[in-house]
């Protein structure tokens, strides 16, 4: 058993960084075992993410009757606290404690956020199916407060979380460390799909409070396994005597990095673009073409899968010495393509055009996301005096915020025109219960259409540089 293991040891290795991505991710001070065991807490928001933007919202749309508007509403509250997340980040950085601890305090409180949600969750869906007792606005009331705990929570804890791994990792590893965390947010979304399709192919409402009990306890486990002797005490670091920065000199040293204005702006509209028809995915399928609440959740598993696949091409491109406002507009270019093809997959009543496209969305999605932290990256080391849980917690703030208001006005417009159109207000061809759906990813592809206009001066300048590396893996995500 013992020349088992050595040979199988031996041929691992033989491998080398080129097949095995994220190798070279890892350095002495920071191995790969405790790389990967760090990136536990992004395994857990992309469960939290699954339930809250695919499972929850087709069932409480679908099976309970939810208004979809309340829903939307329900899904963008942690936007509350998206924009605070450069401020989470700038604390965090800045954190005063005898301890020595600055971005443990901020997952640990994170976490028990976001579980105190899981907790209310199951009690608020009873009210809401009609087996608890209490009024079902009750419901309503306690699912949207634990909706907002849950997102406070993932804002803090993926902050805190990737501000730590920064900090850990060397600076010639941080941006594929970085990236491989990101990878790891899709590997949570794409297997917690999977597996709430499969307990849920046939639903019941136990079922999913069951699964919501789970995801709370697991969250907790993977996130204290994530931060367990991590980050070192340092108490000269969290002295409460020592200099505090403040948000306006952080932000001054953001600004003055390069073109930090137009970044966001572009960061802001792409992921609106890409995030309306989170909340409407699952319903669309649901609704329009029959699907049960197994097959619309593997639709988010596909989503995912699709994201997935462009973080690994633009990996490919990138150490090549690609471009990142090029890869960018290319994931947008993608995304214009595959809103056309779920516009025309009902009007076609080709449910494998609608698939096809929910892969072709995520592909574009993943292209964009990866060349636009790969550039907010470039501009942050390049600022002097940059702190880098500001840095990723302004680049996250934009994100999470556009996404959160993307998915609130998605549920608004999508029931204002579904109701218009069952009034006959629109007209005979623009009737149905995919009309709603539609207009939404009409303003989809604006959207994407307005991204290009605002990148359109970076790609033209070009990049700056991009460190051409041997092989081939996610690891090697461009610094």
């Amino acid at each position: 058993m013992r020349k088992l293991n050595r040979g199988m040891m031996a041929g691992w290795q033989s491998l080398g960084p080129r097949f095995l991505p994220f190798a070279d991710a890892a350095t002495a001070d920071l191995p790969l075992g405790r790389l990967l065991r760090l990136s536990m807490f992004q395994i857990s928001v992309g469960m939290a993410l699954v339930l809250l933007t695919g499972t929850l919202n087709r069932v409480m749309i679908v099976e309970l009757g939810v208004p979809a508007w309340l829903v939307g509403l329900m899904v963008s509250l942690p936007i509350v606290f998206a924009p605070f997340r450069a401020l989470i980040g700038l604390k965090s950085d800045t954190h005063r404690s005898l301890l020595g601890w600055r971005r443990v305090p901020y997952i640990w409180f994170g976490t028990l956020m976001q579980f105190g949600g899981f907790a209310i969750l199951p009690f608020a869906l009873l009210l809401l199916t009609g087996q608890g007792h209490g009024s079902a606005v009750w419901g309503q009331v306690g699912a949207g407060l634990a909706f907002l705990l849950i997102g406070a929570g993932i804002n803090v804890t993926q902050t805190a979380g990737l501000a730590l791994a920064n900090d850990l990792a060397p600076p010639e590893s941080r941006p594929r460390v970085v990236a491989l965390l990101y990878v790891m947010l899709l590997v949570g979304m794409v297997l917690s799909a999977l597996v709430f399709g499969s307990l849920l192919s046939d639903f019941t409402a136990v079922e999913l409070i069951q699964i919501i009990q789970a995801v709370a306890v697991i969250t907790v486990v993977l996130n204290v396994a994530a931060m367990w002797k991590q980050e070192a005490r340092n108490p000269a670091l969290t002295t409460p005597k020592g200099p505090r920065t403040s948000m306006a000199e952080a932000w001054g040293n953001f600004a003055r990095a390069g073109r930090a204005k137009r970044l966001l702006v572009t960061v802001g509209l792409g992921t609106a673009a890409f995030s309306m028809q989170d909340i409407l995915l699952e319903p669309f399928g649901g609704q329009v073409f029959g699907m049960d609440v197994g097959q619309t959740t593997w639709l988010t598993a596909t989503l995912a899968g699709g994201t997935l696949a462009g973080f690994a091409i633009a990996a490919r491109r990138l150490s090549r010495g690609g471009d990142p406002y090029r890869l960018a507009a290319l994931g947008i270019l993608a995304g214009i393509a595959a809103f056309a093809g779920v516009i025309f997959s009902p009007l076609l009543e080709l449910a494998a055009l609608f698939q096809t496209a929910t892969f072709f969305i995520g592909l574009g999605g993943g292209l964009f996301a990866v060349g636009m932290l790969t550039a907010a990256m470039d501009l942050a080391s390049s600022g002097s005096g940059l702190l880098s849980g500001f840095a990723l917690g302004a680049w996250g703030g934009v994100q999470a915020t556009a996404a959160g208001l993307a998915v609130g006005v998605s549920g608004v417009l999508r029931d204002l025109v579904s109701t218009l159109a069952e009034q006959g207000a629109l007209g005979a061809a623009f009737s149905g219960p995919a009309a709603g759906y539609l207009f939404v990813y009409h303003i989809e592809i604006l959207l994407l259409f307005a991204t290009l206009v605002a990148i359109g001066p970076m790609v033209r300048g070009g990049a700056r540089r991009i460190i051409r590396q041997p092989g081939f893996g996610l690891a090697q995500y461009p610094g």
